[in-house]
């Protein structure tokens, strides 16, 4: 499968280039490994559960606005190279599509961060080509390996415009065990919070 961390990098052309691959010939398909899952960015047409290999789940990717500030970074997660991936992939509506894949790249790719690719992804259906945002080891957003103490010092103290690292951990955690989905290194990572004293904050 194709992928687009070709120059140029700017999300517009980045955008222009999926549009012109991929066209109007099949449906799109988008592959959710964390927020996605728990918040989507449209109504899809059709949701599965999905297997991607060759790729990992991990929060390793700095979070200098939504999860953390440029004093206190926080972490979200990303799509590193390696292992296999357990998640979802949702079908752009057909009515709307070009619509809703802009929308989708705001909240992606405002600052080209991420590596856009096609990746196959398994599903109990059969093979569909699914886009995914994965992250370079390359980039400057990776943070490369964390030991648990930074890890509870990013979970105790790391808040952005969208809430906590923590609160978006056990978002994501929730989301992947009601659909079935383990994790084991999250699970990990929520028994580590909890044993050290943190919890998610209540909402309402």
């Amino acid at each position: 499968m194709a992928s687009f961390d070709q120059h140029p990098r700017d999300p517009a052309s980045l955008l222009a280039r999926l549009h012109a691959q991929w066209g109007a010939r099949r449906d799109i398909w988008v592959f959710g490994y964390a927020s996605l899952i728990w918040r989507p960015e449209f109504p899809p047409a059709d949701d599965r559960p999905a297997l991607v290999r060759g790729w990992h789940r991990a929060l390793r990717m700095r979070s200098r606005v939504n999860r953390g500030t440029p004093q206190e970074p926080g972490l979200v997660f990303a799509l590193l190279p390696g292992g296999a991936c357990r998640g979802r992939v949702y079908q752009l509506p057909h009515r709307d599509t070009l619509a809703e894949l802009q929308r989708l790249w705001l909240r992606e790719m405002p600052n080209s961060v991420y590596d856009p690719r096609w990746l196959p992804a398994r599903t109990p259906q059969g093979m569909v080509p699914a886009l995914a945002f994965t992250l370079s080891r390359r980039s400057e957003a990776w943070t490369g390996p964390i030991d648990d103490e930074r890890m509870l010092h990013i979970l105790r103290h790391a808040h952005g415009r969208f809430g906590s690292t923590l609160d978006y951990l056990a978002q994501t955690a929730q989301a992947l065990r009601e659909h079935d989905i383990h994790d084991a290194e999250i699970e990990r990572l929520m028994a580590l919070a909890q044993s050290h004293g943190l919890s998610r904050p209540s909402v309402g």
